[in-house]
């Protein structure tokens, strides 16, 4: 049984889920009764002019729409939850936790991790993983603690929505924010005139009627005020491709360490992770988000594919393999192909036994797919050594 689900089954579980329904309940409470303070109160019984009394009703139920509907989205949207491959075995947790030292924990999570696409990591350098959960963590998971599981991709527990901001709903939540923004600044605004005509006591309407336009006026402009923050701050993290977290504390990644700007792929692109890449669908609260949730493209990997050209000896990172060097062409045409030849007995041993005068006793080798690269310290120059049969190519990456 998962953490998630023993959670779920504990005594107490029902009164807590009904006590984190609150906030929501206190929102919708809330929108129910502007909506009658806006419809009833001002549109219907304070309004005189019919055209005006249409128009502002049209485009007050198309922003309502969109913001009711975007809301809903963001709270009853499933939470991404790692699939279950991504499960350490019992086995290897046994392993795990009878290992004697660090060194030895990050050899079996390397192990466990050898087929995921992960590249961040612990401060430490390891493999991320959650006790609880039992699981490697994707890229950008972090476990919640209200809802008890990993997250894809979380960026924070929101108790408004009752939910987590995650891989699945942050694009209804960034609309809902918007909309909920556009709903606050038109009530306000449409409002306003018939406010002050209230206020100097120019209208007279029956009873609570006043009260009720008075009070959607203030409420609206009080809470506009506080999404334009709020808001501005996650388009602002949209622009960056960032969440919450990354944004107090910067993702670390298997090469290259922390790094804040790890996920940025542009302005543009980092737009169309979150709202896809159909614009028709952009700011309608229905899913469109590239990806799986799980792995995501990095501004390294992303800039290499834009301008290979850039980059002569690209270095490609498979999970948690060792880095496996491409093989290369010259950079320059007039680079030659030196033969050597190979005694048999030493034939397989990256040319351990055969090198060229070049090369120093103090060099250093990195072993790769059929042969080696040889890293010459002392004129900070690399050749790649390639075995074929009894000879080796020799290929210069000055």
């Amino acid at each position: 049984m998962s953490n998630y689900e023993r959670k779920k089954a504990t005594p107490c579980a029902g009164c807590m889920k009904a006590i984190k329904w609150i906030p929501v309940i206190f929102i919708a409470s809330v929108i129910a009764w502007s909506y009658y303070a806006y419809v009833v109160e001002l549109c219907v019984l304070s309004i005189e002019s019919i055209f005006e009394k249409v128009i502002f009703l049209l485009f007050y139920h198309i922003i309502s729409l969109l913001f009711f509907w975007s809301y809903w989205n963001t709270v009853f949207t499933p939470v991404g939850t790692v699939p279950s491959n991504w499960r350490i075995p019992e086995a290897e947790i046994e392993r795990l936790f009878r290992a004697e030292n660090q060194e030895q924990q990050k050899r079996v999570l390397e192990y466990c991790a050898r087929d995921l696409p992960v590249t961040n990591r612990t401060l430490n350098g390891s493999v991320r993983f959650c006790d609880k959960c039992r699981i490697i963590k994707p890229d950008r998971c972090h476990h919640c603690s209200v809802c008890g599981t990993c997250v894809l991709k979380m960026d924070h527990h929101c108790p408004w929505v009752n939910n987590c901001v995650n891989f699945t709903n942050y694009k209804f939540f960034v609309l809902f924010l918007g909309y909920a923004l556009l709903y606050c600044l038109y009530v306000a605004l449409t409002s306003l005139e018939y406010f002050i005509r209230f206020w100097k006591g120019e209208l007279s309407s029956g009873g609570m009627g006043r009260f009720h336009i008075l009070f959607l006026f203030f409420v609206s402009v009080m809470f506009a005020i506080s999404l334009v923050s709020l808001f501005g701050y996650h388009i602002y993290l949209v622009i960056m491709n960032r969440t919450t977290l990354e944004a107090f504390r910067a993702p670390i990644f298997r090469v290259g360490g922390a790094d804040k700007n790890g996920f940025n792929l542009g302005k543009l692109a980092n737009f169309q992770e979150v709202f896809g890449d159909n614009w028709k669908l952009w700011f309608i609260p229905v899913y469109s988000s590239d990806g799986d949730g799980l792995q995501y493209p990095t501004a390294a990997n992303h800039h290499h594919h834009q301008q290979p050209e850039l980059s002569p000896n690209p270095v490609s990172y498979h999970s948690m393999d060792e880095t496996r060097v491409r093989e290369v062409q010259p950079a320059d045409a007039s680079d030659k192909l030196i033969h050597y030849e190979i005694n048999p007995q030493t034939e397989g041993q990256n040319c351990a036994g055969h090198r060229p005068d070049h090369v120093h006793e103090n060099d250093t080798a990195i072993p790769v797919a059929n042969g080696s690269i040889i890293i010459d310290m002392e004129n900070n120059q690399t050749a790649m050594f390639k075995s074929e049969g009894n000879e080796v190519d020799v290929h210069k990456m000055a």
